[in-house]
């Protein structure tokens, strides 16, 4: 393994992405700076990390397109502009051999750092593998919202489901196909989207799954499948994912989500893996939580993510920091 390549695993670069007009209710362009009053970068550095903090994106230069806004899709002007500012500094991250970490903002902004993540690793030639922890499946489109809210349509568009075509103008697409696509933690799914996850056989282990069979033998599943196709992963994190007696700081909870230990087992088994490249962390509202409570746990599953451990266990990723 190179020296550059295991350099580059060192580094984390942090983008926070202001957004909130994707969702219902707003407040998460405050979740960036949340997560850093938390604690999140002092507790990358202190992990070994070389931390890079990008601040957060603006779009005051990001001119608007001529294209007809699609109907059923709330704010698509302004998300428009975030979706290809991002896309095009998702790219420039991965390319510079970070590990970018975005930090939201509702979850539209996906669209746009998995979008410029998935260009740069089909440049390298791998499969990038997306691991989506939500109480929802995010897979509408206009045809088939209920609300118009674009927070909800971040899945499919990142899988090239029609309806958003022009979303990114003249900034390259690159969507994931949808066997990469992994639903984790699912609990509320509308009607028609139901069909259309059907229809594209899309991975989901929704919480009935996770009681039966448990998040250790799930996740483990999603691991062996990704490294059965050499590729790297991109986990895309809603705080919602939890349950909302353990993070009230979200707009939209939906009760029986994942426990504290099921969170955290989730992340180290992902930093145990090695394939993660990419995160989103999204949907946190501070104006909803709980002095703090919601952004310090989501501060602590991201140590748990990037090796935060109560003993030492020999994994991939620590291999490679000590050059195995």
């Amino acid at each position: 393994m190179s020296e550059d390549f295991k350099s580059s695993l060192n580094r984390i670069a942090v983008l926070g992405a202001p957004i909130d007009i994707g969702a219902s209710q707003r407040g998460t362009l405050m979740g960036p700076a949340a997560l850093r009053t938390a604690g999140l970068l002092n507790l990358l550095g202190g992990l070994g990390f070389e931390v890079e903090d990008h601040g957060d994106l603006s779009i005051s230069d990001m001119a608007e397109l001529a294209d007809a806004p699609p109907d059923k899709a709330r704010h698509y002007r302004e998300i428009q502009r975030w979706i290809r500012a991002l896309s095009v500094q998702s790219y420039e991250l991965a390319r510079s051999g970070a590990i970018p970490i975005f930090l939201g903002g509702d979850h539209t902004l996906s669209m746009g750092s998995v979008n410029g993540v998935a260009r740069h690793w089909g440049e390298a030639g791998r499969e990038l593998f997306v691991l989506w922890l939500d109480a929802h499946a995010d897979y509408n489109t206009p045809a088939t919202t209920l609300s118009a809210n674009m927070h909800g349509m971040s899945a499919a568009f990142l899988c090239g489901e029609p309806g958003l075509d022009s979303l990114l103008g003249e900034e390259p697409r690159a969507s994931i196909d949808p066997d990469r696509l992994e639903l984790f933690g699912v609990r509320s799914i509308d009607s028609m989207e139901k069909r259309l996850l059907c229809d594209r056989r899309i991975s989901l282990a929704d919480m009935r799954q996770i009681d039966e069979f448990g998040v250790g033998i799930l996740i483990r599943r999603v691991i062996d499948k990704v490294k059965g196709r050499q590729g790297v992963l991109h986990v895309s994190f809603d705080i919602d994912f939890l349950d909302p007696h353990l993070a009230p700081g979200v707009a939209t909870t939906v009760p029986g989500g994942a426990t504290y230990r099921e969170a955290h087992l989730v992340m180290e088994m992902l930093h145990d893996s090695g394939l993660v490249r990419s995160v989103d962390v999204v949907e946190l509202n501070p104006f909803l939580d709980e002095r703090g409570r919601t952004a310090r746990t989501a501060v602590e599953l991201i140590g748990s993510l990037f090796g935060q451990q109560i003993t030492e266990r020999p994994t991939p990723s620590n291999a490679i920091e000590r050059g195995e």
